[in-house]
């Protein structure tokens, strides 16, 4: 397995995964994620979110170059407020491992490499988020020494 940088022009190669990782939500959240986006709308949005500044793509390849896996991070900088400790930190917005890949190691090492470029980049602290209902994740994270520190919740007018 090799991990390597996916450029915004490469979006379109994570889009089935993307599509796969939006279906657990939509079927999970259906008030907030709508089923079925198409594969183009969401090619254009990720090439574009991709092409933001601080936002990074990382994929494992197989040795064929199939993507085994993938997760997108952002570098965020948060002021110092007398209340907060600002700085750096890496948000680590979406991770998805392909269903035949999963229990081998790809999100951890997809991790792995983020936590490396922290190091790398000196920036202390990598923060998720993921919904309650993906225990996979939940799991994923534990491993990796995240630790839930914030719980959201969320009130929908209608719900």
């Amino acid at each position: 397995m090799k991990i390597s940088d996916i450029a915004s022009d490469q979006a379109a190669r994570l889009v089935p995964l993307l599509q796969e990782l939006h279906a657990i939500h939509a079927e999970n959240q259906p008030e907030r994620y709508p089923a079925n986006p198409a594969d183009a709308d969401l090619g254009e949005w990720l090439e574009n979110w991709l092409a933001a500044d601080g936002v990074h793509a990382i994929a494992a390849q197989s040795p064929s170059g199939a993507v085994m896996g993938y997760a997108i991070y952002q570098i965020e900088t948060r002021p110092t407020l007398p209340i907060v400790r600002g700085g750096k930190r890496v948000m680590l917005h979406q991770i998805m491992v392909d269903t035949p890949f999963r229990s081998l190691g790809v999100g951890s090492s997809l991790i792995k490499e983020i936590q490396a470029r922290c190091k790398a980049m000196e920036i202390g602290t990598l923060v998720t988020t993921y919904a309650t209902f993906n225990t996979a994740s939940a799991a994923l994270m534990s491993r990796m020494g995240l630790t839930p520190v914030t719980t959201v919740a969320e009130w929908r007018m209608g719900a």
